[in-house]
């Protein structure tokens, strides 16, 4: 009997001291669930890409509170100039929390602009952002190449319609190898920048841009609808981003 109240005792004490521990459980596990949860709805938005209905690729949350456009040229010095000293990097790390998204649409300035924004509309959008970057980055290279063969066949060149006139622009730049590591068939890729359509795709969204919405050269670049004037380095862009983010 004695044994059995000593038993029971044991069982008393041992529950006892299991309570606080228990509840120390408990209450941890309450701690880290919010966190755990905030980690499983987390999304990395540079991974999600659409085409827009008005011609450009946008990149991230389409309920972002911070809506920003950029009209940019392929061939542009300046756009590249932006995007490699830290404009690109700089407009990830806002895509990527949600809170900003970013629409790049095409503006040509240059006479190899639209056989390179044919061949990057046919690239998934999901490829497009990425493809720009690698372009910027190179600029020199392919342009330089371009350059030295319009001076060595300008009138040539000013025999053909756009569609050729494009199309040799575009073998002049040598870049069929970096669009087909991308997955563009060389049957693709011919028909890609080949294809009126595309150019007249390109030209239509180059020309609203200009009487629609004033464009006058780039990069240029709209914020929730309002142009934010001369850029041209991403310290300038950042604070306006920032401050319609405050608004919101």
């Amino acid at each position: 009997m004695a044994g059995g109240r000593l038993f029971l005792a044991g069982l008393a004490a041992i529950a006892a001291l299991s309570v606080p521990v228990a509840e120390a459980d408990a209450q941890q596990r309450r701690a880290v669930r919010p966190t755990a949860a905030r980690a499983a709805v987390a999304r990395d938005w540079t991974r999600v890409a659409v085409r827009t209905p008005e011609g450009g690729v946008r990149l991230g949350n389409p309920a972002a509170a911070v809506k920003l456009i950029e009209y940019g040229s392929i061939t542009c010095p300046h756009c590249a100039a932006f995007a490699n000293q830290g404009g690109t990097a700089g407009l990830y790390a806002h895509v990527r929390t949600g809170r900003v998204s970013w629409e790049y649409r095409p503006y040509m300035i240059f006479p190899t602009d639209p056989g390179l924004f044919a061949a990057l509309g046919c690239l998934p959008p999901g490829q497009f952002f990425g493809a720009v970057e690698q372009l910027y980055a190179t600029q020199r290279g392919w342009a330089s190449r371009v350059q030295a063969y319009i001076e060595a066949n300008r009138s040539q060149l000013q025999a053909m319609g756009p569609p050729q006139q494009s199309a040799a622009l575009f073998r002049a730049s040598q870049l069929d190898g970096f669009f087909r590591a991308r997955g563009l068939a060389p049957a693709q890729l011919n028909a890609c920048i080949a294809n009126p359509a595309n150019l007249r795709r390109v030209a239509q969204i180059t020309r609203e841009g200009a009487q629609r919405y004033g464009v006058q050269g780039t990069p240029t670049f709209f914020i929730n609808g309002t142009q934010a004037g001369a850029i041209e380095f991403f310290s300038e862009l950042e604070p306006l981003l920032i401050q319609a983010g405050a608004r919101r």
